[in-house]
């Protein structure tokens, strides 16, 4: 908690990491699916002892077959505001026809059960304009009626300028898929030079500054040292970056 206060960061959103256990590790896990339990409920607990600063995000592995009983047991404790899903971790093959339509049936349900998602969208190596496409048309279009944040700017990992324009395109387009899509920035400074970082501002204007959201990573970096170092790289004016740090998520609001 001191770590927000020096940030100036009033209230945080804490995402589970339970996917990990979901994570293809080359060897089997005893009880997976207790461990993924055991592991969001944990999260809760620590996160309930700050009921006005935080909320808690649970996280599973959306491929697995205990994922739709974790989404409901997760969302009937009412100790979780939303749902944090890591693609890269499950190793979604967003050519897997199969892999979309079981991620597709956790989204609909999160939206049923009106449950906010914020998700790591690479999977793998591969990661550009037609797994964006695909992720927007096929996954995204699933739950329209909740907030739904793409993590790192363009999905996470090495800087994908394809997949980053087609969000930024659909979004100025008013792709109706897009209307309750944001971006964090976490850690995106990281990838790629003064020209990546220009071309990553450009797409940031044209999704428009209020889709924007901070985010830390925390764990490699306090949140004050995350953005004294996402300001000073990135090519934004003062009022940009005042912007971006006055923006609350939709499901901090009100709080």
């Amino acid at each position: 908690m001191e770590a927000l206060d020096r940030a100036g960061i009033r209230r945080a959103v804490v995402l589970s990491d339970a996917y990990y256990f979901g994570t293809a590790r080359g060897r089997p896990l005893s009880d997976e699916a207790g461990q993924v339990r055991a592991e969001n409920d944990w999260t809760a607990a620590q996160v309930g002892e700050f009921p006005e600063r935080l909320v808690a995000f649970c996280s599973f592995n959306p491929l697995k077959d205990y994922a739709m009983a974790e989404l409901d047991r997760c969302a009937s404790s009412g100790r979780f505001r939303g749902l944090k899903l890591h693609f890269g971790g499950a190793q979604l093959d967003f050519d897997d026809a199969e892999q979309v339509a079981k991620v597709r049936r956790v989204m609909e349900a999160a939206n049923r059960l009106r449950l906010p998602m914020i998700i790591h969208v690479r999977s793998s190596g591969k990661w550009g304009r037609e797994h964006a496409e695909i992720f927007l048309h096929q996954l995204v279009a699933a739950a329209p009626d909740v907030p739904i944040t793409v993590a790192h700017l363009w999905g996470g990992e090495n800087y994908s300028e394809s997949a980053l324009a087609y969000f930024a395109d659909a979004v100025s387009a008013g792709h109706r898929a897009t209307k309750n899509l944001y971006f964090d920035v976490a850690e995106c400074w990281l990838f790629g030079g003064p020209r990546e970082r220009e071309a990553m501002v450009r797409r940031m204007r044209q999704i428009g500054l209020g889709r924007i959201l901070y985010g830390s990573d925390a764990g490699k970096a306090e949140p004050r040292e995350s953005w004294a170092a996402f300001a000073q790289k990135m090519p934004l004016t003062d009022g940009e970056l005042r912007a971006i740090a006055g923006n609350v998520a939709p499901y901090l609001r009100g709080r």
